[in-house]
């Protein structure tokens, strides 16, 4: 947005001196997938230069190269899916570790994973849910692990390295659960949106990065503290639901968190309403100190 938008004034539209200049999008290029089906997601690649992008249509996982001036987007691989059942992707994820070359999908119950170096399948969870996969998300901060949720009303969270089990499984909506996010910065807050309008905050602590809390080195704990250090770090926290918010009247189809403040979270439903949130500010602090 323009920033002389961001000035609050509440002066009258029709007055000549606030007229704003709406600034024109530029069309940089186009990703001509209509041979392949219609996109179902497009993906920026997570690190890099913003040269990589991955649209998933139909049954095709496409790899675009962007030329250097933009202006033009080549395929450079594409991977199809093939098999019996429901062959559409719905969902996919770029996973921003191993140097950016791995991708999740859904498709029906399933989820794959893929080597964008060869287009090739690594592997495959097979009945991940019970019913349709709507969205799919890695921790940012823990390399293996993606989170998962669909139309059994069940968020699941993955080791990919172990695909017969999920290692932690949430049943807190009661109707299908659109979207899942993990925070940026701190793992263990995890966001979902679901068609029972919905949204619920929830503490993964025990499957996040930092299981017993946040970790204080020894050379930072004077003698009075060393005991309460101790104490803190023997039992690992418990998970809980922090909070669900219930300001949406319809299905809430998408969550997302802040890129600019790891504290603040929107959603979005059906009819439109757009609601942004906070962490509650105890939580923060206990997480922060």
């Amino acid at each position: 947005m323009p920033p002389e938008w961001e000035s609050g004034s509440h002066e009258s539209p029709d007055d000549p001196h606030n007229s704003h200049n709406p600034q024109n999008l530029e069309l940089l290029c186009h990703l001509d997938n209509s041979s392949h089906g219609n996109a179902s997601c497009v993906l920026w690649e997570p690190m890099g230069d913003g040269k990589h992008v991955i649209s998933l249509a139909d049954n095709h996982a496409l790899l675009w190269d962007l030329t250097e001036s933009s202006t033009q987007a080549t395929i450079s691989s594409s991977a199809t899916l093939e098999g019996k059942g429901q062959l559409k992707f719905t969902a996919g994820k770029w996973s921003p570790h191993h140097n950016c070359t791995q991708l999740a999908t859904a498709n029906d119950t399933a989820i794959r994973g893929w080597d964008l170096r060869t287009m090739s399948q690594i592997y495959c969870i097979e009945n991940a849910h019970g019913q349709l996969v709507r969205d799919l998300d890695f921790n940012p901060n823990k390399q293996y692990y993606l989170a998962s949720c669909g139309d059994d009303c069940k968020v699941k969270f993955w080791d990919v390295r172990n695909i017969n089990e999920p290692v932690k499984n949430l049943e807190e909506h009661s109707h299908w659960v659109w979207s899942v996010r993990y925070n940026h910065s701190h793992d263990q807050l995890v966001l979902t949106g679901s068609s029972d309008s919905r949204v619920i905050l929830s503490n993964m602590v025990s499957i996040s990065s930092e299981p017993f809390g946040h970790l204080v080195d020894d050379d930072d704990l004077s003698d009075g503290e060393d005991n309460h250090q101790d104490e803190k770090t023997k039992e690992p926290l418990q998970d809980s639901i922090i909070s669900t918010y219930e300001e949406h009247e319809d299905s809430v189809y998408a969550v997302e968190w802040s890129s600019a403040d790891p504290w603040l979270f929107a959603s979005l439903s059906y009819d439109g309403r757009l609601v942004i949130n906070r962490v509650p500010r105890a939580l923060k602090y206990h997480i922060l100190l």
